[in-house]
């Protein structure tokens, strides 16, 4: 079952804690503003309904211990994320509302596939194929049916994976820089595996890397990754200042969290649980390798090229406690969003800070948790999610801005809901028209997060209410694919995704970034 305040709080990076990515098992890795993409697969209803505590069952005693700690229940019984099989509740027949005569699923599947099918709110989902079986129509806005292309190559073309699983367990929830030449990321090394919290990965460190194109201008790679965090903390969130790509602001904790529990799928008591350090803030340095690529002459002196104090990471400003994160610059480099989080109450909200004059103003309270927040490409609006009803099912917003005769802002003029439905969306992220969203959902599966595209109101334009903007679905693979951002001149696309190869013994692949051009959008003229 799932833990109500912790998914409360699923949401990040929270920018990540921002990696959805690993399935269900105790590797789970958090969500943007901090989120992850092994953290959000679960084989479990799609509504996010939350089951009482004492409407749990115990797993059946006949199992091997190693077996009970794992299994997942579900409405057919208890599910085995490693080998896949349902055992059923009080030694009833295997599924048994799989073999109800009305149940839906087609009459000519193998028994051994109705087997293992899991029910969902739209239909009998397939862990092992990703197939859902819908037990009725679609409905018409669903964007798994929505007219329109069924295969992602005419989105994303020439995708490549930036990200090498020998260095990195995990990586993902990745930013350009401004001129799309730099890349900014969290990942737990390889060589740490094991160390992290419940011995899986390695706290997410924080990285730049110049990346490699060929001759036409597609990426192709990236250079040797450099760590730009100290050892040992927890990072989230990393973003390049306008025009000065090597000075870097990310969320960190400076040093090793105090916090001893990990983050994700909790095997023990089948519980989520998201790690927000209280440590955590916003803090800034600059890149000495990243500044000698822009310098106009050859370095020639030892001389340092800025104060030492900036060469380490430096918080920004300081909050008085609670989790600090989910960082992004105006275009202008002005303003700052952020999330923070009370550390007593879990909620999480919106400031917006003006680095001019150091004013600050909360910009989005409401109750639950409202984070991911991104500027809009013209700095007059901004994008985020929240789960202000407390249903643990993330919604969309975007919202104008209201400034002074200084140009500060002061807070919000006008917000748009544009979801309303019974799915975890979440790292919206402006296409740089301003006239779409990309985001994940969980609108295929819980066990197959996708990213979608949504259409945006114009500034200033009358709401038409959550479920009247169009949406189109991006991503068509196995396995979680989510945290998507474009380069500012809209010719790169780079998202989180566990689509390469296995590594070592693992059962399914890791969390790598992935980059491809883009070809044709949805919704942008």
């Amino acid at each position: 079952m799932l833990d109500a305040p912790a998914l409360r709080l699923l949401a990040g990076s929270l920018c990540s804690l921002a990696l959805v990515l690993g399935g269900c098992d105790s590797d789970a890795q958090e969500v943007s503003g901090g989120e992850t993409a092994d953290s959000f697969a679960q084989p479990a209803s799609n509504d996010g309904a939350i089951a009482p505590d004492e409407a749990s069952s115990e797993a059946p005693a006949n199992l091997p211990d190693e077996v009970r700690e794992r299994v997942i229940e579900t409405d057919g019984g208890w599910y085995d994320p490693v080998t896949h099989e349902v055992y059923p509740k009080h030694g009833e027949a295997n599924a048994p509302e799989a073999e109800a005569p009305n149940d839906g699923i087609p009459t000519d599947l193998p028994q051994q596939i109705r087997d293992r099918l899991i029910k969902v709110d739209s239909g009998w989902y397939d862990p092992i194929t990703h197939n859902l079986y819908r037990t009725g129509p679609a409905p018409e806005s669903d964007p798994v049916a929505a007219s329109g292309p069924a295969s992602e190559d005419v989105f994303i073309v020439d995708a490549v994976q930036v990200t090498d699983e020998a260095m990195f367990s995990r990586a993902g929830e990745s930013y350009f820089s401004h001129d799309g030449k730099w890349i900014i990321f969290q990942g737990s090394p390889r060589a740490l595996f094991g160390s992290g919290p419940g011995g899986s990965h390695a706290n997410y460190g924080m990285y730049v890397a110049a990346l490699t194109f060929d001759a036409g201008g597609s990426v192709t790679g990236m250079e040797e990754p450099i760590e730009v965090s100290p050892p040992g903390s927890a990072n989230t969130c990393g973003w390049f200042f306008p025009g000065e790509p090597w000075r870097i602001l990310f969320g960190s904790t400076l040093v090793e969290p105090s916090g001893a529990e990990s983050a994700g799928y909790q095997r023990g008591s089948s519980r989520y649980r998201w790690a927000f350090p209280v440590e955590m803030e916003v803090v800034t340095r600059v890149v000495q390798e990243i500044y000698d690529e822009y310098r106009e002459e050859p370095k020639v002196t030892t001389e340092l090229d800025f104060l030492p104090t900036e060469y380490e990471p430096t918080v920004m400003f300081a909050k008085p406690g609670g989790y600090t994160a989910e960082c992004a610059l105006s275009p202008d480099g002005r303003h700052i969003v952020y999330c923070q989080v009370d550390p007593d109450t879990g909620v999480g909200d919106i400031w917006i800070r003006d680095l001019e004059n150091g004013t600050e103003v909360r910009a989005v309270e409401a109750d639950g948790y409202d984070g991911g927040p991104f500027f809009s490409p013209d700095g007059k609006r901004i994008c985020y999610r929240s789960d202000r009803v407390g249903n643990n099912q993330l919604q969309l917003f975007v919202a104008d801005l209201a400034f002074d005769e200084n140009g500060s802002v002061t807070g919000i003029e006008r917000e748009y809901q544009l979801t309303d439905n019974a799915h975890v969306n979440w790292a919206p992220y402006w296409h740089p028209s301003g006239e779409m969203l990309v985001y994940a959902s969980s609108q295929v599966s819980h066990m197959n997060y996708e990213v979608f595209a949504i259409e945006v109101p114009a500034l200033g334009a009358e709401d038409s209410g959550p479920g009247s903007y169009d949406i189109r679905r991006i991503t068509f693979a196995d396995g979680f694919d989510g945290l998507p951002v474009f380069s500012d001149d809209g010719r790169h696309f780079m998202w989180t995704a566990q689509r390469g190869e296995l590594y070592g013994d693992e059962d399914r692949p890791s969390s790598q970034i992935w980059i491809g051009r883009v070809g044709e959008m949805p919704f942008v003229d």
